[in-house]
């Protein structure tokens, strides 16, 4: 009769069984999975406690958020994906409608103690609440993290530099008799899945990411999967914000040679521009950590700049010194000359007016003399006013306007010399001052060239 009975339902249905109503709520019931059942999530879920839980792993990297050089810092957003076995799990998907998946919150079933070790604060990220298990028993757990770890920072060729930091995962208690870990995928898969789901890379360009897990080799030990990545500073802000600056302050040192060495704007120039540098070092400091084995390069052209233009600075103030001590000795040779100059003006004048005495007793001697042949005063006055008078007054005029004359010449002959003076051949210490200076600048661009050429050949070097 049930035999029939089965018959007439089959043939209702057309042959198809009608379909039941199931949900996850069934499956969970199956299980027995509730919170109150300590089975699943106070101890680890095997049924043999000498075999060990197989956990894999797998880790993408999202975005490189933050590299901080001076705290020796590394901020990744990553993406992992843990992977185990519960042998207290498993039902007939056929049971149940072809469900062979569900998700269930994280605190129910059991999960490994997994921690980084280069991690120095708590995950910023929340986890995720859910978990998945499937029929077989499989349990996943996905996880966005942005993790603030400790990276080693070899900074010698900053901002060319290329770091690589790692990503440790192990358990926190478990050894290698109780967690066993592996890597799901290697690394060129690791690396061309990041790529593929990278969001942002900010300063720095992601080149690759490198798998390696150490297994333990005794029991009492535990296994380590090291995520190492790779990546490179983008350099062009640097190079633009940084080394240009530094580099057209030494072309402005360079082109200060051409300046003048008798005024104090060649000095003035050479300090500022060293205090430039000075500046900008402090900006340096700023940024590069000080716990470093090796003095970065960039610290070098720096310090090789400074001590560059400080020499520059050192030849002016020498240059400037004995062209000080030059003109100072033809200054006292200047003052000596005009100073006889104007003892010798002195004389002329007061031979000038002796003449002009000697003239005035001249006149009248001859005109005494004049008066002494036998004639009396009264006749020959009217002949000395018109003779011999007359003609001595004219002489007299002749020697007052020959002093005019030589007064001018006088002006003249003062005039020539002191443009001679300023036409004359420097003298020796400016001709030593400006021999220095040459042989100087020759030595000053060799080695600017060479230095530069060395720090960039640092620089490029693998």
């Amino acid at each position: 009769m049930m035999l029939i009975g089965f018959l007439f339902l089959l043939f209702l249905t057309g042959g198809v069984f009608p379909e039941r109503n199931c949900s996850y709520q069934d499956v969970l019931n199956h299980l027995d999975l509730t919170k109150n059942n300590e089975l699943y999530y106070m101890t680890r879920p095997v049924k043999n406690y000498k075999r060990p839980t197989q956990v894999s792993l797998e880790v993408l990297l999202y975005a490189i958020l933050d590299v901080v050089e001076k705290d020796q810092k590394f901020i990744p957003y990553v993406w992992t994906v843990v992977r185990w076995h519960n042998e207290y799990i498993s039902w007939d998907p056929n049971q149940f409608c072809g469900i062979d998946n569900v998700s269930l919150p994280t605190e129910i079933l059991w999960k490994p103690d997994l921690t980084i070790e280069e991690m120095t604060e708590k995950d910023k990220a929340p986890p995720s609440p859910y978990l998945t298990i499937n029929d077989k028993g499989d349990v996943e757990v996905q996880n966005d993290q942005v993790l603030v770890s400790t990276c080693r920072m070899h900074i010698y060729k900053f901002p060319f530099d290329i770091q690589s930091c790692n990503l440790s995962f192990k358990s926190v208690i478990h050894t290698a008799k109780d967690i066993r870990l592996q890597a799901s995928d290697n690394s060129s898969e690791a690396t061309e899945w990041s790529r593929e789901v990278m969001r942002t890379q900010y300063e720095w360009l992601f080149i690759n990411m490198t798998v390696t897990t150490n297994n333990a080799s005794d029991l009492v030990s535990q296994d380590i999967i090291i995520y190492t990545i790779t990546m490179k500073r983008r350099s062009l802000l640097y190079i633009v914000n940084f080394l240009l600056p530094i580099l057209f302050f030494l072309c402005l040192d360079l082109a200060s040679f051409l300046i003048s060495e008798n005024g104090g704007e060649k000095l003035s120039f050479k300090v500022t521009v060293l205090l430039a540098v000075t500046v900008m070092q402090l900006i340096l400091n700023e940024i590069l950590p000080s716990s470093s084995n090796k003095i970065p390069l960039i610290v070098v052209y720096c310090i090789g700049i400074f001590s560059l233009m400080l020499l520059s600075l050192l030849d002016t103030i020498l240059v400037i010194y004995l062209m000080n001590k030059d003109s100072a000795s033809q200054d006292s040779k200047a003052d000596r000359n005009q100073s006889l100059s104007e003892d010798c003006n002195k004389q002329g004048k007061a031979n000038f007016h002796n003449c002009h005495g000697e003239v005035h007793k001249w006149t009248q001697c001859a005109c005494i003399y004049d008066a002494s042949t036998g004639e009396t005063p009264s006749e020959l006055m009217p002949v000395a006013k018109e003779g011999n008078c007359s003609k001595l007054m004219e002489e007299y005029h002749a020697l007052e306007k020959l002093s005019d004359e030589l007064k001018e010449m006088n002006k003249t002959l003062t005039l020539l010399l002191s443009n001679r003076k300023e036409e004359e051949k420097p003298g020796y210490w400016t001709r030593v001052a400006k021999r220095v200076n040459r042989v100087f600048f020759i030595f000053y661009v060799t080695v600017v060239s060479l230095f530069l050429t060395f720090v960039f050949l640092k620089w490029n070097s693998a």
